[in-house]
């Protein structure tokens, strides 16, 4: 009993695993379907293939895609701004003072650069401010900015 792999089993194996991964998410065992494809596709001129060949080609196209895409394109698609991560955006910014914490009472401050859309934020502060002083963010608390002398 000899058995035998066909073009089509491998483009619908292939098909069936890329379409398996919609339920996964994980976007790794969409490059195993399109290892398989590709040996669908390469068996059409070369019907006579063996199957450990087709099953070698199917492993080493797996591993090269796998590879290619976790190496050379994902780290591509990685977001390196920090659009939406607002308190790490405003830590370590300098600005001055322009007006002094007064008990309850917020001050505030003028940054060189609109940060966040403002170049002016309330603030609170520990230590003793005159209007003037550069003083630099360490926190965020609600819409105020938690600031130390710079």
């Amino acid at each position: 009993m000899d058995f035998i792999l066909l073009y089509w089993h491998w483009i619908v194996f292939g098909i069936a695993l890329m379409l398996f991964e919609i339920f996964l998410g994980s976007f790794f065992i969409f490059w195993f379907g399109a290892a398989a494809v590709v040996v669908g596709l390469l068996m059409v001129p070369l019907p006579e293939m063996s199957v450990i060949a087709q099953i070698l080609i199917w492993a080493v196209s797996s591993t090269a895609f796998a590879i290619a895409w976790f190496k050379l394109i994902k780290p591509l698609n990685i977001d390196k701004t920090k659009a939406g991560l607002s308190k790490e955006q405003l830590l370590g910014e300098i600005g001055q003072v322009l007006r002094v914490p007064d008990g309850e009472k917020r001050g505030k401050v003028r940054f060189p650069a609109p940060v966040l859309g403002s170049d002016e934020w309330l603030i609170i502060s520990q230590d003793e401010l005159v209007v003037g002083d550069r003083v630099s963010v360490k926190d965020l608390s609600g819409n105020a900015l938690i600031v130390e002398k710079a």
